[in-house]
């Protein structure tokens, strides 16, 4: 397969936390935040994704949350909105609305819970591609959604013109070589893990989808700026020396140890909305400590 089809980014781009605050979206957090990661030289945004608890989101919020996102940006970076659904009708309204507002591109999840079969999958991608007009990441997260993109349904999906891009957080590098070898001139490979940002960029990858970047967008751009420049004895200096950040945001379920991270940076309250919580108080301990030792606190 030729690659025709444009890229929506390459580098490093920011899965964003959605503030809360008393029980609502904080905006004026949330705009400072998007500037933060402008500033710091991020390459996309992500919003209402797995780290902006889009699953709590309401409708009106979702939809609020997407169009404040792409005023606030305004062209500055593309926005891709995170609009799949276990619902592939609601999916598809979603995903509608996003083009609308001016989305650059659609993060679509598996269909959750449901645990589709791969002629389903297949279908429910489609279909979406098929009612909108913006360019698709596919996401692949099967830890959290029960259900796996196999490198059949991929080879289907590889054909849509608007299907141009996989973010891939299966964590099995034997699974994503398959892929890049296989559909990597139909596909933008982006990893969904911080932890193999450069073992991705160096089968071919085009960056990432970072919960990381939250706190380093400027180190985590830099960090796939140097596998695009093929310099992969920095990019490998790079993850490897924030590799303890990296285990510690992750030691309990995202996003809450890097929303509590970036709290405590005074970009938001810990504030998340059940069922996810508070962390337990040996593990924020253990986070506070590597951000101090990082210099960050």
């Amino acid at each position: 397969m030729s690659k025709l089809k444009p890229s929506i980014f390459q580098g490093a781009a920011t899965a964003i936390i959605t503030p809360f605050q008393n029980g609502a979206i904080d905006f004026d957090r949330f705009g400072r935040i998007i500037e933060q990661q402008i500033k710091g030289g991020i390459d996309a945004i992500v919003v209402a994704g797995t780290t902006g608890e889009a699953a709590t989101l309401t409708h009106e919020e979702h939809c609020e949350l997407i169009k404040y996102s792409v005023e606030k940006v305004a062209g500055r970076v593309p926005v891709i909105a995170g609009t799949g659904s276990n619902d592939t009708a609601y999916g598809i309204e979603l995903s509608q609305y996003a083009c609308e507002v001016g989305a650059d591109a659609l993060l679509l999840v598996t269909p959750y819970y449901n645990k589709a079969s791969t002629k389903g999958l297949v279908k429910n991608f489609l279909e979406t591609a098929d009612k909108t007009d913006k360019p698709i990441i596919l996401y692949n997260v099967p830890s959290r959604t029960g259900c796996n993109i196999s490198l059949a349904a991929y080879r289907e999906l590889a054909k849509h013109e608007r299907i141009v891009a996989v973010k891939e957080a299966s964590g099995n590098i034997s699974s994503i070589a398959a892929l890049i070898a296989e559909c990597g001139d139909a596909f933008d490979i982006y990893s969904g893990n911080d932890d193999q940002i450069v073992p991705i960029m160096s089968l071919g990858g085009k960056g990432v989808i970072s919960v990381l970047s939250n706190l380093l967008p400027q180190e985590t751009h830099d960090m796939c700026l140097a596998c695009l420049n093929n310099d992969y004895t920095t990019a490998a200096k790079l993850q490897l020396d924030y590799l303890r950040l990296i285990n510690d945001l992750f030691c309990e379920v995202n996003p809450i140890p890097v929303k509590t991270a970036m709290a405590a940076l005074g970009y938001c309250d810990i504030e998340m909305r059940l069922p996810l919580c508070e962390m337990e108080d040996a593990n924020r301990d253990k986070l506070m400590a590597t951000m101090k030792a990082y210099h960050l606190l």
